[in-house]
């Protein structure tokens, strides 16, 4: 693990910048390969991600994991964190303010890996990431701004309420693959505004 990484994980695990602080059981600083090409950024932490201070380790991490295998990706290749760092109340969307507060630990997280793809997953992470909403209305396109490419899909914990969206995640991480492929290649690829 580069000193870099390891500087920003106690920065994380020792934040105090919003209320989340005072419920967690731990913070929840991003893990996996810092030399990975793609990152996964979710929204915020749950009850086994604060229990166990890493991120999509519950249900919604084994349904990423499935589709990650699905499309050919290993978990172990790739970078995955949340625009949250700890675990908001009764698993509540994290309120701006919240985000807000965390946003510095996500940037230095893309400082630091340099992806070539940021894997955007849900609502809020759009959102925060984009300024997007209508997941569903733009899940699988990909976006550029500032030089950097984006790709958008639904939250693995949406296919927990809806089992129908399983194939959509695991068909939108193939396409994503087959993206990064591209990329790498200097191929042209089509992208939304």
């Amino acid at each position: 693990m580069s000193e870099e990484i390891v500087a920003l994980r106690k920065r994380v695990v020792s934040c105090t910048k919003c209320i989340l602080h005072k419920s967690r059981k731990n913070a929840v600083p991003g893990y996996g390969n810092i030399g990975s090409e793609i990152i996964f950024i979710g929204e915020a932490p749950g009850r086994n991600e604060d229990l166990q201070g890493e991120p999509f380790v519950g249900m919604a991490g084994q349904i990423l994991s499935e589709a990650l295998a699905y499309s050919g990706l290993k978990r172990n290749d790739v970078y995955i964190t949340n625009v949250v760092k700890c675990r908001p109340p009764n698993n509540r969307q994290p309120l701006r303010e919240e985000r807000e507060a965390c946003r510095e630990h996500l940037l230095r997280e893309l400082e630091i890996i340099r992806p070539k793809i940021i894997c955007v997953l849900g609502n809020t992470a759009f959102d925060s990431l984009l300024g997007g909403n209508l997941i569903t209305k733009n899940r699988g396109k990909v976006f550029k701004r500032d030089g950097q490419f984006y790709f958008v899909t639904v939250h693995p914990a949406a296919v927990i309420y809806n089992p129908d969206l399983r194939q959509v995640l695991k068909d939108d991480l193939k396409f994503l693959g087959q993206t990064l492929d591209k990329i790498k290649k200097g191929l042209q690829i089509e992208f939304s505004e």
